[in-house]
């Protein structure tokens, strides 16, 4: 088999990873091949001498995996597709350079180890920049098996980045060891060389047995969640808020009991673009101020534009601020309002914090690059954004809903500080129709599992379309709603103050990895500068 593997042309190697990868991800239902994916990338790597080579081998490879995984971005934007697919394919590349460097100068097993390391501090550092994109985070490549990583709960979703490496690597170390000499498959001392992978692929899953959350621990509460599917480029923006604003609330009717708690309606709802020091004046707001009040004890979680003033001297720096033709310098925001009747003529609001690059925020070094960015579909400038995570909070109800805006609901670090910070129930609020009838929608709640599985904690899940569902601690979708249907859904949740060992600690696996990269690392730089390699140190002899 190896041998066979390795005769295959380099380039067509790389183009069968990029292709395994995409096969394996969320929701072809091919999930397996993830953790063989990336053996014919890395028997191309021994057949390659040319490290310049090899990187646009590895650029394709990237490129292909994230072509045809995340190719419905460009019914959004197609400049901005293209722009995003081609940059983060690239940077994807540089953990395999990495690799192959410290494999040169350190050695066969501590480069392997070395591509573990890599690769996740990658991942931490592509969560953690202004050009962040982590949709392709390894580890989300195991969202549509929960059963498979409740642990998750304690390494987030790097854990699941180490396995999938770790199995690949596993893998092509035993087909090589066990093929490059010619020994017959099915001898027992050919078998035994796959024993490793296997107990790697074994372990986890029978570790996850154990570790299953309940899922009515806690308080029980009940929650209504909307999906008015309303039309994501013009029927939003042109219909009067009112218009919208009526059937929200005769939807959401249609769902309400006495006993429902918490309301909880898509990212935008409520297409205001209102001055936040006039937000509790405005028609729509009084008329939903006065709809819940009539409820009882009932609160909302809602998606609004808003937009904020400055004093001169107060004014934030950088590309979020903007002006108006009299001097007021403003910033405008994507923001989630929390409302009960308890607050009276107060609101609590929240700003998405994790923008999409490109269309929501401009990185403070592209400044020069905003008139590109407009043709994106994006912003010449940024949105505004909270410091950090705001629990919503009401004395008169058990409920503290962590208020997770659309793309944010892809960090898992960032998600489980609202739980550190006492969330007890994650509301994400998104509006997924920009991608159309796509994977893209699909993708993005199935990620939303992979935060009920790191905070054990019950997800209620609005979005404008497709999908709107319940997620459990576990991991379970309950009621999903289809893509192009308006309904509202109502289930009984249940909270409590338990955290788990990643909302304690967050991506404490992520942050190991960054540590021994920089060893690993630095041993390469260290061995290059004292010794050239040598031939048993070389990625493989084939090379030479």
């Amino acid at each position: 088999m190896y041998k066979l593997l390795s005769g295959i042309n380099a380039w067509m190697l790389a183009l069968a990873a990029g292709c395994l990868m995409a096969l394996g991800w969320p929701m072809h239902q091919l999930t397996l091949l993830v953790f063989i994916a990336w053996i014919p990338l890395l028997i191309a790597s021994e057949k390659t001498a040319s490290p310049v080579r090899f990187f646009f081998m590895a650029w394709l490879s990237m490129l292909v995996w994230n072509l045809l995984t995340t190719w419905w971005v460009w019914n959004a934007s197609p400049a901005g597709a293209a722009g995003a697919i081609l940059v983060n394919s690239m940077l994807m590349a540089l953990p395999w350079m990495a690799y192959r460097f410290c494999t040169k100068y350190c050695g066969k097993t501590p480069g392997s180890i070395s591509l573990i390391v890599f690769w996740l501090t990658w991942e931490y550092f592509h969560f953690n920049w202004e050009l962040s994109w982590p949709w392709l985070t390894l580890g989300n490549a195991l969202a549509t098996h929960p059963g498979w990583v409740y642990w998750y709960s304690v390494t987030g979703v790097a854990g699941g980045s180490a396995w999938i490496v770790s199995i690949n690597l596993a893998a092509w170390r035993a087909l090589r060891n066990s093929g490059y000499h010619g020994e017959p498959f099915f001898r027992l001392k050919t078998v035994l060389h796959f024993v490793p992978p296997a107990m790697l692929k074994i372990t986890p899953l029978l570790l996850s047995l154990f570790m299953r959350p309940a899922n009515n621990e806690g308080i029980s509460a009940e929650v209504v969640v909307l999906q008015p599917n309303v039309e994501a480029y013009t029927e939003k923006f042109n219909t009067p808020p009112d218009v919208l604003l009526s059937r929200m609330i005769a939807l959401t009717d249609t769902a309400l009991t006495p006993a429902t708690q918490l309301v909880v309606w898509p990212e935008t709802a409520l297409p205001l673009q209102a001055w936040e020091d006039e937000l509790s004046d405005q028609t729509e707001i009084q008329r939903l101020k006065n709809w819940i009040n009539a409820k009882g004890n009932l609160a909302i979680v809602t998606g609004v534009d808003s937009y904020k003033r400055y004093a001169i001297a107060l004014a934030p720096s950088g590309f979020s601020a903007r002006k108006l033709n009299d001097g007021t310098v403003y910033e405008a925001f994507n923001s989630a309002m929390f409302y009960t009747r308890e607050m009276q003529d107060s609101l609590q609001l929240y700003h998405k914090s994790k923008l999409v690059p490109g269309v929501e925020t401009l990185p403070s070094w592209l400044g020069f690059m905003s008139s590109l960015f407009d043709s994106f579909g994006g912003i010449s400038g940024s949105l505004g954004r909270s410091d950090s995570a705001v629990v919503f909070r009401a004395n008169e109800m058990p409920l503290r809903p962590a208020p997770i805006i659309c793309y944010e609901s892809v960090y898992g670090d960032y998600v489980a500080d609202y739980v550190r910070r006492g969330a007890n129930l994650i509301t994400i609020i998104t509006n997924d129709g920009w991608w159309g009838d796509t994977p893209g929608y699909k993708q993005h709640m199935q990620y939303g599992v992979l935060r009920a599985l790191e905070t054990h904690r019950w997800v209620a899940r609005s979005a404008n379309t497709g999908i709107s569902c319940f997620i459990t601690p576990d991991g379970s979708v309950l009621q999903p709603q289809p893509w192009n249907t308006a309904a509202a859904i109502r289930q009984t949740v249940y909270v409590s103050d338990r955290q788990t060992f990643y909302v304690r600690f967050g991506d404490w696996l992520s942050m190991l990895s960054a540590a021994l990269a920089i060893y690993f690392f630095g041993l390469s730089l260290y061995r290059r500068s004292r010794s050239k390699p040598h031939l048993e140190d070389l990625p493989y002899r084939s090379i030479l």
